[in-house]
C-alpha cells in the first residue's frame, strides 16, 4: 500500500510517500480502508518534534530517537471496514466508520488496523468522508472542555484560537447550548467564524482580548498564546479559564489560582471513547455540528498540506483526500 512515511525529525521534507506492507488485522482489531484523513497541528509538532524540555528526553525515548517510532503520521480518518479479526463483533465488513487512530497515529495511508476497542463509529450518513475525517480529533477536545467548562444559557464565552479544528466545533457546540460566543483569531478567518455561529469575532492582529477586564463567564484557550494572568482577568468573579493546551506551569498556577478564588482553571487530556463519537454524531445528524474544509490534497502531496497547516493560517480542516475519486479543490 502506499503511506506517507516520516523518515526523520524536521521540516516537511523528511515525508516520503512510500510502499508499504498492507496490514493484517489481529484478532480483535479492524482493517480500514482510509478515504480521507487530515493534517493536524500535532501531527506537525511530532513531525518537528516539538515538546516541552521538560519531557522532551523521555518522549523522545518513547516515540523515537531518531525518528519517529510510528513512522506514518495522522491522528483521524473516514472509511471502510474491508477486513476484520475473528474475535471482532462491533463492526463487520463493509462499515462506513469514522474516529481517531489515537495513540497508533498512522492515517496518512491507504489501510490502517486498529483495535475494534478504539473510539470508532459509523460515518454520518450526512456526511462525506472527507467532512467525516475532521470530526474526531477536533471534536472530541472540544466537546470535553465545553464539557467541563459547564457552560450556561446566556453566558459570555470566549474561545481563543477559534479557526482551526477545535475551535470551529467548539463554537457550534457553545452556541447549540446558548451562549453568547466571541471568536478570536486572524483576519482571514473572522467570517468564516461568523459563518459557523459566532456571535462576535476579535482579531487578535488587532486587539488583545486580555484588556477586556471581567467581560467573560468562560474563556477557552486552545492556542495557549495568550497571558495567563490577563486571561484571568478578562473573567467575570466566577469565572472558568480552560486550558486545551496542557502545561506544568498552567497546571501548578491554575491548581494555585482554584483553591484561592472564586475563579477556576480547567486543564485535562481528552478521553476518546466511542460514546462521545456517537454524541458527535447525533449532534451532526440534528444539524448543530458540520465540518469546516479548509483545503484538500491528495496523499501524495501531504508534504505540501503539512507547509501550508504551519503557516497558522489553517481555517478548520486541512483534508487528506486517499483514492482516485477524491475532489482536490483546496490545493494552490
Amino acid at each position: 500500500m502506499k503511506a506517507i512515511v516520516a523518515t526523520g525529525y524536521g521540516s516537511p521534507d523528511v515525508l516520503r510517500l512510500q510502499e508499504v506492507p498492507t496490514p493484517t488485522p489481529k484478532a480483535k482489531e479492524v482493517r480500514i480502508r482510509i478515504h480521507a484523513t487530515t493534517v493536524t497541528a500535532g501531527d506537525c509538532e511530532l513531525r518537528r518534534f516539538e515538546m516541552p524540555a521538560l519531557f522532551w528526553l523521555p518522549l523522545r525515548l518513547f516515540v523515537g530517537v531518531t525518528k519517529p517510532r510510528v513512522g506514518i503520521l495522522g491522528q483521524e480518518l473516514s472509511g471502510e471496514i474491508d477486513a476484520v479479526g475473528e474475535d471482532v463483533t462491533r463492526f463487520k465488513k463493509g462499515d462506513q466508520v469514522f474516529g481517531p487512530t489515537e495513540v497508533s497515529f498512522g492515517a496518512h495511508a491507504e489501510y490502517i488496523c486498529l483495535p475494534e476497542s478504539y473510539a470508532i463509529a459509523t460515518r454520518p450518513a450526512s456526511m462525506s468522508h472527507e467532512e467525516a475525517a475532521g470530526i474526531s480529533v477536533g471534536g472530541l477536545n472540544a466537546l470535553y472542555f465545553i464539557r467541563r467548562a459547564d457552560i450556561k444559557r446566556g453566558e459570555e464565552v470566549l474561545i481563543n484560537g477559534a479557526g482551526g479544528s477545535i475551535g470551529t466545533l467548539a463554537v457550534q457546540m457553545a452556541k447549540s447550548l446558548a451562549a453568547v460566543v466571541t471568536a478570536v483569531d486572524s483576519t482571514t478567518k473572522l467570517e468564516m467564524l461568523r459563518s459557523v455561529g459566532a456571535d462576535h469575532v476579535i482579531d487578535y492582529t488587532r486587539e488583545d482580548f486580555t484588556q477586556r477586564a471581567g467581560a467573560y463567564d468562560v474563556v477557552f484557550d486552545i492556542v495557549g498564546k495568550s497571558s495567563f494572568s490577563g486571561s484571568l482577568k478578562a473573567l467575570k468573579p466566577k469565572g472558568r479559564y480552560v486550558l486545551a493546551n496542557f502545561s506544568v506551569s498552567g497546571a501548578v498556577r491554575g491548581l494555585w489560582v482554584s483553591m484561592t478564588g472564586t475563579k477556576k482553571v480547567i486543564q485535562g487530556l481528552a478521553p476518546y471513547r466511542s460514546e462521545d463519537l456517537v454524541h458527535l454524531k447525533e449532534l451532526i445528524e440534528g444539524g448543530r455540528l458540520k465540518a469546516v474544509i479548509d483545503k484538500r490534497y491528495p496523499l501524495e502531496q501531504t508534504e505540501e498540506a503539512h507547509r501550508y497547516v504551519e503557516t497558522g493560517g489553517k481555517r478548520g480542516n486541512v483534508v487528506i483526500t486517499v483514492g482516485p475519486t477524491a475532489s482536490h479543490d483546496g490545493v494552490s
